[in-house]
């Protein structure tokens, strides 16, 4: 059933991507802002009952209802399956983005690049240079890949029904809102949702790793994996975009000017910086990833069947 589930949500997504300001996104926001103002002293208890009552009900919930609908019909539990999967997975909305920079740059509009990736990221690009701008929409790529795809599908695996992928999908967005949110109210208040996103993303973003090594450039993958990931901040994030940036031959990280001023970020992979050309590389090297996860689920999946 779950590979029946991921091949469906897959197709989905192709002809009907859901848009990432959709209903349900919104109102699930709506709702963790007031938990927010409703407990957030700066304390990290009060991070932690909040982020319980963000994300428990929901994922027990998710939980039940599967078992319930299995025992039913397995036709139903497979519909669940898709539904929940179609809200929480939305690398399309993704790829949207970065393929909207990616035209705007292979059309020499400077400009609208900066637009396109400035909607997508929620954050100004207009200091950006064109080299710059595909840097950071491989970097936003690759993350949005292990957080939107791998990081999904290895809890729904994990995990019967679709709680697991529920689970992970909440705790990233709150570890965004909460976990690395400035202000003294969230250095406490966000520390519970951080370190729980941390643990959940432990084991996802290490296999992500290696399917960017097996399907790209295997040895400077796994080199820049071992000697440059610990150097940025968000140690997960960095394993995953030094293994990227090595698979597909590019330089990541480095300066970048924002904000007024010139950010110095550590250095992550090898080779060129990236432009265009790498920008539709790394769009190849994330469906090589997909297609390798689907084949070994699949291959797993007959396993079970023939045993």
């Amino acid at each position: 059933m779950n590979l029946i589930s991921l091949a469906i949500v897959f197709l989905i997504e192709q002809m009907r991507p859901l848009p990432a300001a959709n209903a349900v996104h919104q109102l699930f926001i709506s709702y963790t802002d007031n938990l927010s103002r409703q407990f957030n002293a700066g304390e990290r208890k009060q991070g932690m009952v909040a982020w319980l009552l963000a994300v428990a009900p929901w994922v027990a919930g998710a939980m039940l209802l599967y078992a319930l609908f299995a025992s039913v019909n397995l036709v139903i539990a497979l519909v669940f399956n898709v539904a929940v999967l179609y809200l929480v997975m939305g690398y399309r909305q993704v790829g949207q983005g970065f393929n909207a920079v990616l035209e705007a740059l292979r059309t020499g509009d400077i400009d609208a690049a900066r637009l396109a990736l400035a909607n997508w990221r929620g954050h100004s690009a207009g200091e950006l240079d064109d080299a710059e701008i595909a840097k950071v929409a491989v970097e936003e790529g690759l993350l949005g890949a292990h957080r939107h795809i791998f990081g999904v599908i290895f809890w729904f695996i994990l995990v019967p029904g679709p709680a697991g992928a529920l689970l992970y999908a909440l705790s990233a967005l709150l570890s965004d809102k909460w976990g690395t949110r400035g202000g003294e109210d969230f250095v406490e208040f966000g520390a519970f949702s951080r370190k729980v996103f941390e643990v959940l993303d432990w084991i996802p973003s290490r296999l992500t790793a290696i399917t960017f090594a097996v399907v790209g450039n295997f040895e400077d993958a796994i080199y820049c994996w071992r000697m440059q990931s610990n150097s940025w901040g968000n140690v997960e994030q960095g394993i995953v975009l030094a293994s990227g940036a090595g698979a597909l031959g590019v330089r990541l990280g480095e300066a970048l000017h924002q904000d007024g001023a010139v950010s110095f970020r550590p250095e992550l992979g090898l080779g060129d910086v990236p432009d265009v050309n790498h920008m539709a590389s790394g769009i190849s090297l994330v469906w090589r990833s997909v297609v390798m996860w689907m084949s070994v689920i699949a291959l797993v999946t007959l396993a079970v069947w023939f045993s």
